[in-house]
């Protein structure tokens, strides 16, 4: 599994989502790394690694990912994922892989229209990215180019470098296992949860006000299946915290991963910080 090995100090895992590499990282790279040794994968069929032989899902996902931390002895590693990769952390949570863990908007919390709603408007929008493909240097590399493109998955796409925008939707366009993880992410089976403690670390959920690829309404599900797990809002943010509010991300995550034996505090009433122990809807935007 190609992988970004950079930093000192104790290993942290990222995991990016459904067409990225480890380049979807970049912004909060630096931060990460002047405190810990980050591990960016690229998962199998995405970036620089090849494709499973076989079934693409969640589930062989895992497996992967699991072998590739036991052959580096990596196993209880402190872990984040964005989107389709938060929800892998949070499979590698339940079976007990990694330790402290962090999911940044993660899918497979959908139900009934929400499902098509996904399903449709991630394939028409990677028909038109592939589409795209000869114009996109042009496109990425201004600000209404950018906004036009990619406001489904940021709230703030003019912002976003367009570096960085051009290596995400080259990867997109070019990943093998795009198309057979959507269906697979969409038809497959549901993510199972986990009884509260029952992880090897804490679990802590972010999810941006202005995801329009999993919308907020569906972070009090996540909740639901993992019982204790904290959950935090990223304001003015999109699909994409890292992205959005790469500052703040950073320091979520650091304080997240920094201590697997802390127990975070519930809330105030007016923070953007929630515990699972909540009603279901409280702190949910629906």
């Amino acid at each position: 599994m190609h992988h970004l090995s950079t930093g000192i100090g104790k290993p942290l895992l990222l995991i990016h989502g459904l067409g990225g590499s480890w380049r979807s990282w970049t912004p909060v790279l630096g931060p990460l790394a002047a405190r810990r040794q980050v591990i960016a994968v690229d998962l199998p069929g995405f970036g620089e690694t090849p494709p499973l032989p076989g079934e693409v899902s969640i589930a062989t996902l895992a497996d992967a990912t699991c072998d590739f931390l036991k052959a580096r002895h990596l196993i209880g590693v402190d872990a984040v994922g964005s989107s389709m990769g938060a929800r892998l952390v949070l499979e590698l949570a339940r079976r007990g892989a990694i330790g402290a863990t962090v999911s940044l908007d993660p899918g497979g919390f959908w139900q009934g229209w929400e499902r098509s709603f996904f399903h449709r408007s991630i394939g028409l929008s990677i028909k038109l990215v592939r589409l795209l493909q000869p114009a996109m240097p042009w496109i990425t590399g201004n600000a209404f180019g950018r906004t036009l493109l990619l406001s489904q998955l940021s709230a703030r796409p003019w912002a976003l470098p367009g570096d960085l925008a051009l290596m995400e939707m080259r990867s997109y366009a070019q990943s093998p296992s795009f198309d057979p993880l959507l269906r697979s992410l969409v038809f497959g089976p549901e993510q199972r949860g986990a009884a509260a403690g029952s992880t090897p670390g804490p679990i802590t959920i972010g999810w941006g006000r202005q995801d329009r690829v999993c919308l907020p309404r569906q972070a009090a599900r996540a909740l639901q299946r993992f019982p204790g797990a904290r959950l935090h809002w990223f304001e003015r943010c999109g699909h994409f915290p890292h992205w959005d509010q790469p500052e703040q991300a950073a320091r979520l995550i650091l304080e997240a991963t920094g201590d697997a034996v802390r127990k975070p505090a519930t809330a105030s009433p007016h923070s953007n910080t929630a515990t699972a122990t909540a009603t279901p809807q409280e702190g949910v935007n629906t």
